[in-house]
């Protein structure tokens, strides 16, 4: 009989739980799929769990408040929207998420994105495919060379600043705008730091790098999009539901900005009817930013890992609510020393 179990939510992509049980499988932990469809079976289904493998479905607050012993709830993304982290806290529960497991995949996007957009790539392709040649010197011709052009990052986390990195060699000037990060470690990076009026009104390319937090919601607006330059791009690697995605779209209907790179949308999929679908100027890619063949197995070793930390009674290494570790009883884990060697 196992020692732990952990549940998670069955039809998820993916097959087996190999990478996950290296950590987990020396505790005597097993992984329990949950078939159950509506929220009530799941938590009757759930309730015992020692920990939650949250994937391929929404951990409301009623899921949360029905785990009877839960001692962790994991992710194996960014982004931990998908669950409700206040009522997961409110019982004391830790969230852990993976922010560092593909850091550069997202910056090579973003950079992608920022070149593509500023080259018009997609619209010279349709050009060469339509047979007509001739009209894509003349686009570019109306456009500036991107050395000496200002690019802007909305939030200066991990990805941002590893964008930082590689835009500085193409001559761009660099601004961050982020009240959480120090303006010493913007400077150490060669950026700017700014306020959001500033950035959004000196910025050429802006780029949108802001978690999917309550506070971030709609971070920008309308009137937001009116302070950008007309010439300047817009790209979003981050999530979605950061952007007023009507306000955007008028923006680039009526010309207020020239153009966007996005990864993410509020709704994904897009409905057939979103209108950034069909606008020229709009380069889209289908949240595939972090997508590369070392994605899914290190993501899922870190999740076996952070969930083997918790349920061996010590803190896990990412855990986007830590007010609840210091009453938790875990203990803390202590840095690497030479002479004792990792956690001694």
């Amino acid at each position: 009989m196992a020692t732990f179990k952990v549940v998670t939510p069955a039809g998820a992509p993916g097959a087996g739980y190999e990478f996950e049980l290296e950590a987990l499988r020396p505790l005597g932990a097993e992984i329990v799929e949950v078939a159950a469809g509506g929220e009530d079976e799941f938590i009757r289904a759930a309730r015992q769990a020692d920990a939650l493998y949250a994937k391929g479905r929404r951990i409301t607050k009623g899921i949360v408040d029905g785990l009877e012993r839960c001692r962790v709830i994991a992710l194996g993304s960014v982004g931990v929207d998908s669950v409700d982290v206040a009522a997961a806290t409110a019982r004391g529960i830790p969230v852990t998420n993976v922010p560092d497991t593909f850091i550069e995949e997202v910056a090579d996007h973003a950079m992608m994105l920022i070149l593509a957009t500023f080259r018009r790539l997609v619209v010279q392709d349709r050009l060469v495919r339509e047979g007509r040649w001739k009209e894509g010197r003349p686009l570019l011709s109306r456009f500036p060379r991107l050395m000496g052009q200002t690019l802007g990052f909305v939030a200066f986390g991990h990805v941002a600043r590893a964008v930082a990195v590689r835009a500085r060699p193409f001559g761009l000037h660099l601004l961050a705008y982020d009240p959480f990060v120090e303006e010493l470690v913007m400077s150490q990076h060669g950026v700017e730091p700014v306020n959001l009026t500033e950035l959004l009104q000196r910025s050429d390319i802006v780029s949108m790098h802001a978690p999917s937090t309550p506070e971030a919601h709609h971070l920008l607006t309308e009137e937001h999009f009116r302070l950008m330059k007309r010439e300047a791009l817009f790209v979003n690697t981050g999530r979605g539901p950061t952007v007023d995605e009507p306000a955007l779209s008028k923006a680039l209907q009526e010309g207020w900005i020239a153009g966007a790179g996005l990864d993410v949308l509020e709704e994904e999929p897009p409905a057939p009817g979103n209108p950034l679908l069909r606008l020229d100027n709009v380069i889209l890619t289908p949240h595939v930013a972090s997508a590369s063949a070392r994605f899914d197995p290190v993501r899922r070793r870190r999740v076996g890992q952070e969930i083997a930390a918790v349920l061996g009674g010590r803190w896990p290494r990412s855990c986007v609510n830590p007010s609840v570790l210091e009453k938790s009883g875990l203990v803390r884990w202590q840095p690497y020393s030479m002479e004792r060697g990792p956690g001694a």
